[in-house]
């Protein structure tokens, strides 16, 4: 019973994958599932070893890379309110520092100001900063450099 022994090596290897995260245990567990497999078809200990290395080493050398490299990359695009970050908007009812609203992709929303210091008026074109909850956080067009 060869490949119980694999099948075990292998959710050995998933439980630390679980707990480190690093993809190194969690290919390797997958190589030991390749390994129990070619146990079951009856192939002897040398050849079990073969593909266990083999899976491992495509594994590590081949699809570890591509993964981290996709893992590292930030996404291209913004969703939600995240994606009105850098947009412009315009002044409905006065923003100061602790109130406001702006007319945003044809929707209006609380704001406030960035400078606790500006008053922005009515009709005044704003930059969004920052968005908090359900509130831009925005500064003036005509004040950026």
């Amino acid at each position: 019973m060869p490949w119980f022994v694999w099948l075990l090596a292998a959710a050995a290897l998933g439980v630390a994958e679980f707990f480190t995260l690093t993809l190194v245990f969690g290919l390797l567990a997958g190589a030991a599932l390749v390994a129990a497999v070619v146990a079951g078809v009856g192939i002897g200990l040398l050849g079990q070893l073969v593909a266990f290395i083999a899976a491992a080493v495509a594994g590590l050398v081949v699809v570890r890379p591509v993964v981290m490299r996709q893992m590292a990359q930030q996404p291209v695009t913004r969703e939600g309110s995240d994606a009105l970050i850098g947009k412009r908007a315009e002044v409905v009812r006065e923003v100061t520092a602790t109130r406001g609203l702006i007319k945003l992709s044809g929707e209006e929303w609380s704001a406030r100001a960035l400078d606790e210091s500006h008053v922005i008026p009515v009709g005044a074109l704003v930059d969004v900063m920052e968005i908090e909850g359900a509130t831009a956080i925005v500064y003036p067009r005509e004040l950026l450099p």
